[in-house]
């Protein structure tokens, strides 16, 4: 048997999508959004492919574009492996809130704003 060269690397399929999720040690979903037609009545639909995919050095987060290429199988859903981040996503590092910091931030119905002195003045 002859060893794997880089010219059968190259005949690979390749895909290009954005990472969705983070579902476990160097495990990630991919997904490829597309456009296609109706078959009856023509409108154009949004459509989405989800890969398994396998990330070695855990790299990746939720966000980042990447290309994935198509490989071996390594476990029962993954197919696929990442070989570059294409453009990193731009977030902030996610803090954790509680239902009181979000009730004191929205006012609703059950919450009663006190009426400013200003306000009840009377108009001369």
């Amino acid at each position: 048997m002859s060893s794997a060269t880089t010219g059968q690397r190259s005949k690979r399929k390749t895909q290009i999508g954005f990472v969705s999720s983070r579902s476990g040690d160097k495990s990630i979903k991919v997904t490829i959004a597309y456009k296609t037609p109706h078959p009856l009545y023509h409108k154009v639909v949004n459509r989405q492919t989800v890969l398994h995919v396998h990330d070695e050095q855990n790299e990746t987060k939720v966000g980042d574009k990447v290309e994935v290429m198509e490989t071996r199988p390594i476990s029962r859903l993954k197919r696929w492996r990442v070989t570059s981040v294409i453009q990193k996503a731009i977030t902030t590092d996610a803090v954790a809130i509680t239902e009181r910091d979000v009730a004191a931030q929205v006012p609703t119905k059950t919450t009663v704003a006190k009426p400013d002195a200003t306000a009840s003045a009377p108009r001369a």
